[in-house]
């Protein structure tokens, strides 16, 4: 027993001394890329939304509105993933990368019905990140305001 698990992690060792490298600088390359890239269409609705008269705070909510569309649109057709598969985390930080990880879990479980399969299914991976998220931002929020109250000043909003 003790043999096998020295001559697994000795096989293990060899085959990581032999294989071959994963394309680090490439990876890098292709994730700054594509990841700038999503990020200046982002820029592109933005500016578009300031232009037709919008406030900065309604063209952001505009902007990120549009870029959630375009994700789960482009992640329907089959193309984000093949973004992803390049791109890595180029693809999958920006908030389009938030939509493909609710839209994708959702379209592999639709032949099962639109309950069980898709709504069940919808924020298997967003899911936990939407509850530390908010877990964190309640955490955050209440020790601004006790350093605020300790302080002896009101918060500003």
């Amino acid at each position: 027993m003790k043999a096998d698990k020295q001559a697994a992690a000795v096989y293990a060792r060899l085959a990581r001394r032999k294989g071959p490298r994963p394309p680090i600088l490439r990876n890098i390359v292709w994730a700054f890329f594509v990841g700038g890239a999503i990020c200046a269409v982002g820029q592109v609705f933005l500016g578009l939304f300031l232009t037709g008269g919008a406030a900065l705070r309604e063209a952001s909510v505009g902007a990120s509105a549009v870029m959630i569309a375009l994700g789960a649109s482009l992640t329907g057709l089959g193309v984000y993933d093949e973004i992803g598969k390049r791109a890595g985390m180029g693809a999958a930080l920006p908030i389009t990368g938030f939509a493909n990880s609710i839209v994708s879990p959702a379209m592999e479980y639709r032949r099962e019905g639109l309950v069980l399969g898709v709504g069940a299914r919808l924020f298997t991976i967003a899911g936990p990140v939407i509850v530390y998220a908010v877990a964190a931002a309640l955490i955050v929020t209440l020790v601004r305001l006790t350093i605020t109250a300790l302080a002896g000043g009101r918060p500003a909003y």
